[in-house]
């Protein structure tokens, strides 16, 4: 899979040779494209969540197929060319010149070439069910998350994602209830939870210098007009959700750092979510003005508001907010604050205030900690991140992923934050679309989460 191709639509419906042709594995891939709204309330009743952390048995290399080499694709098979015993066997993309790129690459970097599958949108499934492999990465539109994980874990195969992995209730307890039946990993590439200051903060809040966390203000607040009247990438589908949904749409890369110093799911947990969006503008006064005011990208509807903020309530007490802003002119934040009862600090800008510590009403930067502060993946990793996209942290989530497999460890990001953090964007389009009525989470780990152990600081012994 790639963007190449316009699949403009968010919910996907099947002709009857697709449904026959797919077999069982894709018919389970299938059905999780379709527009699926299940009832928070209902689903996982019937079966407790295993023990966690959840593990596997190490492996001596992980051998790799990769469905969707665009741009964030190509990116991750460069970390994983670079990563030791790992072996690049398979590629998917319904572009046959990305694949033979990919090939080119693999055998460039001293492996032998990788199995290419082209023949269309759901060759995936031929790829899962084919290939001797142990991890199958997607890096597709949004709409095809679900279908692939999925595939992975019914034929043997670990599922890694890129964000969102999914965009309904349903999809989400999908991912978990299957992870959780074929003991599989179903994870969430969440690249910046291990964006440095992130890391440094998480590791603030591990050894307890900002006290007790309470609060925690997070977004995506990104303008991408110009990508979503563009004629490649992204803009090629992106723009079909801003049509049709109207909620916060995005919200795991600001969610999951915040997520994670609150221990979600792990002695906490989302308890519900309210949340309202504002009038839509921003598209179409940028089409207008770049197309001209009669034009059909000027003048057609988007449901989605510009501004949307969620607000989430654990059920220990704590408070979130998140922002989704991507249709109005603004630099790029993800507006990370962790406030805590001896102190907070934040991303955009890069502050720290702790009491005692810092003088009264007054930021340090947070520059100023990295010295004593800096997590230890980014001591050792530093040199090695350098080049990769978004900075070197796709890099580290790429080399921790690798790692956890290799050695039989937990994963830092599991199948129940995958669900959990992903659910926000149902959640909040059902409580826009209800006058910001409160939504309850789902419970992925049916209580569980109240005898997890919070995820550690990942120490010089787990790197």
């Amino acid at each position: 899979m790639s963007d190449k191709k316009n699949t403009n639509q968010p919910d996907h419906k099947l002709n009857r040779r697709q449904f026959v042709k797919l077999g069982t594995a894709g018919l389970g891939a299938a059905l999780a494209t379709m527009n699926m709204s299940g009832c928070a309330g209902t689903r996982g009743k019937t079966s407790a969540a295993p023990d966690h952390p959840f593990v596997t048995a190490p492996l001596e290399k992980v051998r790799v197929g990769f469905v969707g080499v665009g741009g964030m694709g190509s990116a991750h098979v460069k970390n994983y060319l670079r990563l030791d015993n790992v072996e690049l066997k398979a590629v998917c993309d319904i572009v046959p010149e990305k694949v033979e790129r990919i090939q080119k690459w693999t055998v460039e970097a001293g492996q032998p070439k990788p199995s290419g599958y082209s023949r269309g949108d759901y060759d995936f499934v031929r790829m899962c069910e084919t290939e001797d492999l142990d991890l199958v990465f997607t890096a597709t539109p949004w709409r095809w998350h679900v279908p692939v994980c999925l595939a992975a874990m019914k034929n043997g195969k670990h599922a890694a994602t890129e964000v969102p992995a999914a965009v309904t209730i349903d999809q989400c307890w999908q991912l978990v209830e299957t992870s959780e039946k074929l003991k599989k990993h179903c994870i969430m590439m969440e690249n910046c939870c291990y964006d440095r200051p992130e890391l440094l903060i998480l590791n603030l809040v591990r050894k307890g210098l900002l006290g007790e966390i309470i609060h925690g203000e997070c977004g995506y607040l990104h303008d991408l007009r110009p990508l979503k009247f563009s004629n490649e990438g992204e803009g090629l589908w992106r723009t079909a959700h801003s049509i049709k949904r109207n909620g916060n749409l995005y919200p795991t890369h600001g969610l999951g750092p915040v997520a994670q110093c609150m221990s979600i799911n792990r002695g906490d947990q989302f308890d519900y979510l309210v949340s309202m969006s504002s009038v839509s503008r921003g598209l179409n006064l940028f089409a207008a003005e770049k197309f001209g005011a009669d034009d059909e990208r000027a003048t057609r509807k988007y449901a989605l508001g510009d501004v949307n903020i969620s607000l989430i309530r654990t059920k220990k007490g704590k408070t979130i907010t998140i922002w989704h802003d991507c249709d109005t002119p603004r630099p790029y934040s993800r507006n990370i604050l962790v406030q805590g009862t001896k102190g907070l600090a934040r991303r955009w800008p890069n502050e720290i205030h702790i009491e005692g510590r810092s003088e009264l009403h007054h930021w340090d930067e947070m520059e100023s900690y990295r010295e004593e502060f800096d997590h230890p993946l980014w001591k050792k990793l530093n040199q090695s991140a350098k080049g990769a996209s978004h900075g070197g942290m796709d890099f580290i989530e790429d080399y921790r992923l690798i790692q956890c497999l290799l050695e039989g460890m937990p994963m830092d990001m599991d199948v129940y934050d995958a669900a959990a953090w992903s659910v926000v964007s149902e959640l909040s389009e059902k409580s826009v679309a209800n006058r910001s009525k409160p939504m309850d989470f789902p419970d992925f780990t049916r209580g569980k989460w109240r005898t997890n152990k919070p995820l550690g600081i990942i120490g010089e012994g787990e790197v």
